[in-house]
């Protein structure tokens, strides 16, 4: 065997491992781990699990405006979907509330009107 040209990254060494980097890109290796929750990240499983437990949107939108994404920009799109999920449940309940704020004042206008004039 020719040592000179060797196809192994340390020559003589196989029991240790070596992380081999790229000379033009030295981030290139940086986020090679796996991100937690299943491999899918906070936020995509904080937006998942919000439909049963919205609280978990409301995490991970505080992750996202406290920038958590800088640690890992894999992160980013899953908390800004967190966000926005939270931003569309606030709309609906804010439109809920105002319909029932309505259908209950018309009710109680039409009971107020039947006691008072009958």
């Amino acid at each position: 065997m020719d040592w000179k040209h060797s196809t192994e990254p340390v020559e003589g060494r196989n029991d240790e491992y070596t992380l081999i980097r790229d000379a033009e890109d030295p981030l290139l290796g940086m986020y090679d781990k796996p991100l937690p929750c299943f491999g899918c990240g906070i936020g995509w499983f904080s937006l998942l699990l919000g439909f049963v437990f919205p609280f978990m949107w409301y995490y991970a939108t505080i992750l996202y405006f406290r920038s958590y994404y800088h640690r890992d920009p894999r992160e980013r799109a899953g908390l800004a979907a967190s966000a926005i999920a939270v931003s569309a449940n606030l709309e609906i309940g804010v439109f809920f509330s105002f319909v029932v704020i309505l259908v209950a004042y018309k009710v109680l206008n039409s009971f107020l009107v039947r006691v008072y004039f009958d």
